[in-house]
């Protein structure tokens, strides 16, 4: 048996389409959205919106951690623009949501990332593909827990949840072979990213889940250049399983 493992999509509609040549199955962890892409700011919807010039500024204002002043740039930009914003951003995912889905193979077991909306999923999810949040799957004989979206952080952005809630969902999947999650558990090693320089959120529920639970791998993603990529945890193999949008290449499991 082979599962091939994907997550921070952004877009990268062509290589997702072949992530599941050679596998049984594919899983996703999300993101498949592209806002802004931190390595071209010519790419994604912000700059399809407001241009490339003010990509660069955003991208600078928040690597800064100026977040408010950020933030204050884009309601000017929205408010220049004199369009509806929610109605403007569903559009724009909504077209990246029909590729992005016509690329998944069957089988194709998901969970959403921080920047998805899930509210949109069913609609675009196709027979073959299954979309678990807090939820468990048996895939070849083994269980695996999907934990969807990221925790709250000044970047605010769209499927971003309580600790409380994050951590129910945690708890409802109870014991697994596979724990499969958006955003990593929060050890410091792997929650770093070493290009934006900064520490992401991972979750403690995550980490005591591991710890107490034992599952032989807990997968995820989220931190694009981690420090590190890979690293044990007692008897669990936590793999970040890379930024599928830049390496176009799926992480495998194989038993």
């Amino acid at each position: 048996m082979r599962v091939n493992v994907v997550s921070d999509v952004h877009g990268n509609a062509k290589d997702l389409a072949i992530a599941g040549d050679g596998a049984d199955a594919l899983i996703c962890l999300g993101d498949l959205v592209l806002f802004l892409d931190y390595a071209d700011h010519s790419r994604g919807i912000f700059p399809d919106l407001f241009g490339v010039a003010n990509a660069d500024l955003i991208v600078e204002l928040r690597t800064a951690r100026r977040f408010e002043e950020a933030r204050d740039l884009g309601r000017r930009l929205w408010a220049e623009l004199g369009t509806d914003r929610e109605s403007a951003i569903e559009s724009a995912v909504r077209r990246q949501y029909a590729e992005m889905f016509a690329a998944f193979p069957t089988p194709t077991y998901a969970t959403y990332g921080n920047v998805d909306i899930p509210a949109l999923w069913h609609e675009y999810a196709r027979p073959g593909t299954t979309v678990l949040d807090g939820e468990r799957v048996e895939i070849g004989g083994r269980v695996f827990g999907f934990v969807g979206g990221g925790l709250r952080t000044p970047m605010r952005t769209p499927y971003e949840i309580s600790d409380e809630e994050y951590a129910a969902k945690v708890e409802a999947i109870g014991e697994v072979d596979v724990l499969c999650s958006h955003i990593p558990p929060d050890v410091p090693e792997l929650t770093y990213d070493t290009v934006a320089r900064r520490f992401e959120r991972g979750s403690r529920a995550l980490l005591d889940a591991v710890r107490r639970t034992r599952p032989r791998y807990a997968l995820f993603g989220h931190v694009h250049q981690p420090l590190v990529s890979r690293m044990r945890i007692g008897a669990t193999e936590c793999v970040n399983v890379g930024h599928f949008a830049a390496g176009g290449r799926p992480f495998s499991l194989a038993w």
